[in-house]
């Protein structure tokens, strides 16, 4: 044999290695997209007064540049997973990275704060579309059972790691100028937008879509989140608030008759007759309420109030964020142990320790120990998130299992909005900033401490 045929591959070995290079690439256009995708409910936080300062606007607009982006992300989510059905997952990732990348440089080029929150909206669009589909990808490309489970392993810890850089990524890129934070974004995409060409498709389904439930969806949630951010500085009696108070009613009829009749609902309304399905809805709701209204207020209180800089903000955060990242994978292991029910009541628990004594804490205490208080916050959720996410798959048919953890994370996005929507509104109310603070955490809590109660329930559902 000579050599030159020696060093050929076989047909097969060719096949095998196109193959497994097709499902890394596959897997790192996963992992960037969601990523990106998490880094940027995160990043932006701390570098709220500096856009303040620059942008100009009141505490209503801060609430806008964060609120804007998690709103159309929760609004559209359903819809994208349908998107990348029916044009196919590669085709759809590429679309939405390609919005979120133009509306990032549009938000690092704004003029104005207006500005910059529309394109957060559009960026939230993006972002809505990059999720769903990142993971459809990986289901593309892995089709062994096992190798999937350590992808999707691979795919979640990277959305941890970037929900744990993102306070001290954006402080020290606001250290240089705020805007840096979204021009991270654009080689970011370009990477995965090139690699993604190596990335396996899904196959294309005809889907149907449900139009009117996922229009009424959004005025719903928009009217809602503007009435409670503006309620604040118009006043909730005021012709505006009460117009958006209304849209958001007659909204939500409509899209709860277009579930009921309609022939292909966004949300089958018969899985909420499972009381697993419900209470799980509702403490992941609450949960990321908590979560992201702690994230924003305490970003204002460590700046405006403590007078410390973003670099240093970002590494107060370091402590709560690491530790959801480093206790995600512990959480379920515990719940092996001791069950999901225990640990789901546990992990509430231990959120509510930290809220109540971030409400205790004087006001001239060290920053350090104010840092250390909030680690509650964070471990809780850590503890409370991936049970609760593995019972609501439990409790649904395998081929409903899409519908429902789709229907799940939208409320868990939806918590995150309306919980910087009513701390911050809570907050503007009030003539002193750590009242409303304190206010806010207080409810927060009793809210946890309910949800805790009810997932007593739980008990002879799940093990």
């Amino acid at each position: 044999m000579s050599r030159s045929t020696t060093m050929l591959p076989r047909d097969g070995d060719t096949g095998e290695a196109q193959t497994a290079n097709g499902s890394r690439a596959s897997l790192a256009v996963a992992m960037l997209g969601f990523a990106v995708v998490t880094l940027d409910t995160q990043v932006v936080n701390v570098a709220l007064p500096d856009i303040s300062t620059d942008l100009g606007g009141s505490l209503s607009g801060l609430q806008w540049v964060v609120t804007g982006y998690t709103l159309m992300f929760s609004a559209l989510l359903l819809f994208a997973g349908t998107f990348a059905d029916r044009i196919g997952a590669r085709r759809a990732y590429q679309i939405g990275m390609l919005i979120f990348v133009v509306a990032s440089a549009g938000c690092g080029f704004a003029p104005s704060l207006g500005w910059l929150v529309a394109a957060r909206i559009v960026q939230g669009i993006g972002a809505a579309l990059v999720t769903p589909t990142s993971l459809a990808l990986i289901r593309a490309a892995y089709h062994e059972p096992a190798a999937r489970a350590r992808a999707i392993a691979y795919w979640a810890m990277g959305g941890s790691i970037a929900a744990a850089a993102g306070p001290v990524l954006g402080g020290a890129l606001t250290q240089l100028d705020w805007r840096w934070i979204f021009f991270l974004n654009l080689p970011v995409g370009a990477v995965a937008v090139l690699v993604l060409r190596r990335a396996a498709d899904s196959p294309r389904t005809v889907t149907p879509f449900d139009a009117t439930g996922q229009i009424a969806a959004v005025l719903a949630l928009g009217g809602l989140t503007f009435a409670v951010i503006e309620g604040g500085e118009f006043g909730y009696a005021s012709p505006r608030i009460l117009t958006a108070f209304g849209v958001a009613l007659v909204a939500s009829a409509v899209f709860l008759t277009a579930q009921v009749r309609g022939r292909h609902p966004m949300v089958p309304l018969d899985l909420f007759r499972s009381r697993a399905v419900s209470i799980s809805l509702a403490v992941g709701f609450i949960n990321m309420a908590g979560f992201y209204g702690v994230v924003f207020l305490q970003s204002l209180y460590f700046q405006q109030q403590r007078g410390a800089s973003p670099l240093v903000t970002g590494l107060l955060f370091l402590p709560m964020t690491g530790l959801v990242a480093a206790f995600n994978p512990l959480a379920a292991r515990i719940a092996a142990r001791f069950g999901r029910a225990a640990t789901i009541i546990g992990g509430q628990l231990v959120m509510v320790t930290g809220l109540l004594g971030l409400v205790l804490l004087p006001g001239d205490a060290p920053i350090w120990l104010v840092a250390a208080v909030m680690v509650p916050v964070g471990v809780g959720g850590s503890f409370t998130v991936p049970p609760t996410t593995a019972l609501i798959l439990d409790s649904v048919t395998p081929q409903r299992a899409g519908t429902a953890s789709g229907v799940f994370n939208t409320f868990r996005q939806l918590g995150g909005s309306l919980g910087v929507a009513g701390f911050g509104a809570v907050v503007a109310a009030q003539a002193d900033f750590r009242i409303g603070l304190q206010i806010s955490l207080t409810a927060t809590a009793v809210l946890i401490l309910l949800t805790a109660a009810a997932s007593l329930l739980l008990r002879g559902a799940c093990t």
